[in-house]
């Protein structure tokens, strides 16, 4: 089967984060069908391997349920597959589909496909296994042509506090701001993608009002689509053309802490450009809002890439809840890849030279799972590329079909190189 088919295959299996279950047991039965030795460790992580390879190819099976997803229709227009009214799952679905189609091929080869990376690295902190590779290649990068040799730490951050309810005299709105672009909360943050949340808040935060009900954001490593309040005002809310206003049935309470403000005032978005790598070199992401049982709960992503640098923002954003009366719990931090030109890197970069006509070593303003798995296996080396993949995270996701044939063309060319050498020569892979 050629790799497109292996992802409509997998496009039918729903794997969202966290319920990937069924995709996992598929992934495990056709490894073993190929003829490889299969294992499933505590994290639900899948190796599948054969022989005594050299390189291990590594993905994530998990992906970001958007819209109506993980009930995926795939469209295929102008060369790109897209999903109609939901994410596509082409990250990080296409590479698995590359695998499948190695592993019919029936090559020695490592392959480790990690659980629950979109929801925080998961399955790549808690992997057990020992690998025989001595390279690794993650497929999971999203632009042809590039090589991605360093990656963004994180950590995400909840503040919660017990608000106060007040009477309240006013007629209650309805206001929601929706299906705005939305995007990844990393490689997107840069871009001047719209925030639901932080619009919003900042209108309200305008106006004379104290909210009922707030709920806004659809998952922490996305910039939010959608967001909407229910607010008591003595004015007429009504007349605004900023966003859908419908006047609803009145509450017997409201809050008395300026919520709008709370939210107005956390910087969202870039905090540091790096000019080196041409990238982000901190920023911050107000993913997630809502109000339940009296609980104002919001969550943010903070992403750097050193770890200095994350440990400064994320006490920054951490004092600045703390400071306005909030319980802050810090989770899911996975650390920053250094960046770093090797051996291997060079071998990937003439490969990709040499097939898509253009290379260049970048790092990239978002988690890989290469920083976590370069502590774990400090003796391997790394190195991360894919087809060019455009709005992940978000209904507008789309791969380009050409693309995903020439990086599986570079994939293929790098196997071949590293069967024939029992090491790589510096020499001979030198930067193109």
């Amino acid at each position: 089967m050629s790799i497109i088919e292996h992802f409509y295959t997998i496009a039918k299996i729903p794997h969202c984060s966290f319920k990937a279950h069924l995709l996992r047991d598929f992934l495990v039965d056709f490894g073993k069908k190929c003829g490889y030795e299969v294992s499933v460790d505590s994290a639900q992580n899948i190796l599948v391997s054969k022989g005594k390879p050299k390189l291990c190819l590594q993905a994530h099976y998990d992906m970001v349920c958007m819209g109506d997803a993980p009930r995926i229709e795939i469209i295929k227009q102008d060369g790109w597959l897209k999903a109609k009214n939901s994410s596509l799952g082409a990250d990080n679905g296409i590479a698995i589909a590359m695998m499948m189609a190695l592993m019919e091929e029936k090559l020695e080869l490592e392959f480790l496909l990690t659980s629950d990376e979109e929801v925080g690295l998961i399955g790549a902190n808690g992997v057990e296994f020992e690998l025989e590779s001595k390279y690794m290649l993650n497929l999971d990068s999203e632009e042809e042509g590039e090589i991605c040799i360093g990656c963004a730490g994180g950590v995400d951050i909840k503040a919660t506090k017990l608000l106060t309810k007040i009477k309240n005299e006013d007629t209650c709105y309805e206001i929601r701001i929706e299906g705005l672009p939305g995007g990844h909360s990393g490689v997107d943050i840069s871009k001047g993608v719209a925030n639901a949340i932080v619009e919003l808040s900042s209108f309200l935060n305008e106006i004379d009002i104290k909210i009922v009900d707030i709920v806004g954001g659809e998952r922490i490593n996305s910039i939010p689509a959608n967001a909407k309040a229910v607010v008591s005002s003595k004015v007429d809310l009504t007349s605004s053309q900023r966003f859908t206003t419908t006047k609803v049935e009145k509450n017997d309470f409201c809050y008395r802490e300026d919520i709008a403000k709370i939210l107005a005032n956390f910087k969202h978005g870039v905090l540091e450009f790096n000019d080196q790598l041409g990238i982000p070199n901190a920023s911050q992401n107000l993913a997630l809002v809502s109000l339940v049982d009296d609980v104002l709960s919001i969550e943010v992503s903070l992403r750097a890439m050193s770890m200095d640098k994350l440990e400064s923002v994320s006490q920054d954003a951490e004092r600045y809840f703390q400071d306005l009366g909030f319980e802050v719990e810090k989770k899911d931090k996975y650390p920053a890849w250094k960046p770093e030109q090797n051996s291997f890197t060079s071998l990937v970069e003439k490969s990709m030279q040499n097939i898509v006509g253009k290379s260049e070593l970048k790092a990239i303003h978002a988690g890989l799972e290469c920083g976590v798995l370069k502590q774990k296996y400090p003796h391997i080396l790394f190195a991360s590329i894919g087809p060019t993949i455009r709005y992940p995270h978000s209904v507008r996701e789309e791969v380009k079909i050409s693309s995903v044939e020439r990086i599986f063309e570079v994939v293929k060319n790098i196997v071949l190189i590293l069967d024939k050498k029992d090491s790589i020569d510096e020499n001979n892979f030198s930067k193109s």
